[in-house]
């Protein structure tokens, strides 16, 4: 538990961080004033702050957030769900030239924009790292019968094969290098798709050397050796001792093989991971229209805890190697991820802030500051409110 919470903390710091750092660096390259950098969300007072120059560095007990708080923006843009009567009123003409409100279309499109870029950024550098040490081959779930175009042109297959749950120690399978979970792609060169086929292949060939090829799941990498199907094996473990798993494969496997695809896996899986979690939310939205309820929704889609929940999974991966990985790609899903729900113009986010700016910049004049707050304001208390909800959905089904 301490080290999947630490585990936990530290992901979502980084991802916070990154997306908070490219509001920060943007505004500080534009001469915009940063009055605050905060970790958390401003619920309460903060646990402690420093101030470096005329920026203040604070730290808030709700460590599931953060905000840059600049000159000249309402209360509600920096994550507070109380709205200032006035936005800041420049004493001076330097102070205004500082003041956020004061800038140009595209200078406040830009820092609005940062964090979003900054978390779409980092996505592509840990999906590059990911897919060089998965040696470009990696697999999403599979949703319907069909996986989707992905984009980049990775060769896409379902594989067809029998799913293997466990292999008995000391057989022939496990010598050969067989692990669970993998999936037996052929026998002697023929495609295996029944286990009844299967058992028939091995029975005929007890004694003698046959190859085996085979898919394995945690690495993705396809395997061939010979084994020897023993004439007498031990109870409960057949003659080259492998179980079978009769859960369907629902995963596609994709491959970068080219050097242009393994150039631009980085940017074609982090899009393919983006395009994947779209398509979930469409079919379990479609599932809940043709179900008329909202459980596969509720079952799906989780807050702080059920990511939390996940981490504790992922720690407890005994291969080190794939349990680094796992991180990597929890880590690269949650990253796009939050770029993508950033960038939505929902009220609270940097999204609806960005919508009201494109507002400006079409009608040719400012939004009522003290409207848009408000809006802000209660977009971002629906927003606590939700994530309330949803942590104690979290808590009853992963906790208790």
């Amino acid at each position: 538990m301490l080290i999947t919470a630490v585990v936990f903390l530290l992901i979502l710091s980084v991802l916070v961080l990154i997306h908070e750092a490219g509001h920060y660096f943007v505004a500080k390259k534009l001469g915009i004033k940063v009055e605050e950098f905060g970790f958390g969300l401003p619920l309460t007072r903060s646990l402690f702050s420093i101030k470096r120059g005329e920026t203040i560095y604070s730290f808030y007990p709700a460590l599931i957030g953060g905000f840059v708080k600049l000159y000249g923006e309402d209360d509600a843009g920096a994550g507070r769900v109380s709205v200032s009567e006035h936005q800041h009123v420049a004493k001076n003409k330097t102070d205004e030239k500082r003041a956020f409100y004061s800038r140009s279309v595209g200078q406040r499109a830009a820092v609005v924009v940062a964090g979003v870029v900054m978390n779409t950024l980092l996505a592509v550098v840990i999906y590059s790292i990911f897919m060089n040490a998965s040696g470009f081959t990696t697999a999403l779930p599979l949703l319907g019968d069909n996986p989707p175009r992905y984009i980049g042109a990775a060769q896409t297959f379902v594989p067809k094969g029998i799913a293997i749950g466990k292999v008995s120690p000391n057989s022939p399978a496990e010598k050969a290098g067989l692990k669970a979970p993998s999936v037996l792609l052929s026998l002697n060169g023929k495609k295996i798709t029944s286990t009844n086929e299967l058992i028939k292949i091995i029975n005929q060939n007890k004694g003698r050397e046959i190859t085996i090829e085979w898919l394995e799941l945690n690495s993705k990498k396809r395997f061939s050796a010979k084994v020897t199907p023993r004439i007498s094996a031990p109870k409960n473990q057949g003659a080259v001792g492998i179980l079978f798993d009769y859960n369907p494969l629902n995963v596609v496997i994709l491959d970068y093989k080219t050097p242009t695809q393994k150039i631009f896996a980085g940017v074609s899986h982090t899009a393919n991971v983006l395009l994947f979690n779209i398509e979930g939310l469409k079919y379990l939205v479609g599932q809940s229209i043709r179900e008329k309820t909202f459980q596969p929704i509720a079952q799906n889609v989780g807050g702080p805890i059920a990511i939390g929940a996940t981490v504790g999974k992922v720690v407890g991966i005994p291969n080190l190697q794939a349990r680094m990985l796992e991180l990597l790609n929890l880590t690269g899903i949650l990253s796009i991820m939050l770029a993508f729900f950033n960038v939505l113009p929902i009220p609270g986010l940097d999204g609806g802030r960005l919508f009201f700016v494109l507002i400006e910049g079409v009608v040719g004049r400012k939004i009522d500051p003290k409207i848009e707050g408000y809006i802000n304001s209660v977009g971002m208390a629906i927003l606590i409110v939700l994530v309330i909800v949803v942590s104690i959905k979290d808590i009853f089904q992963f906790l208790l």
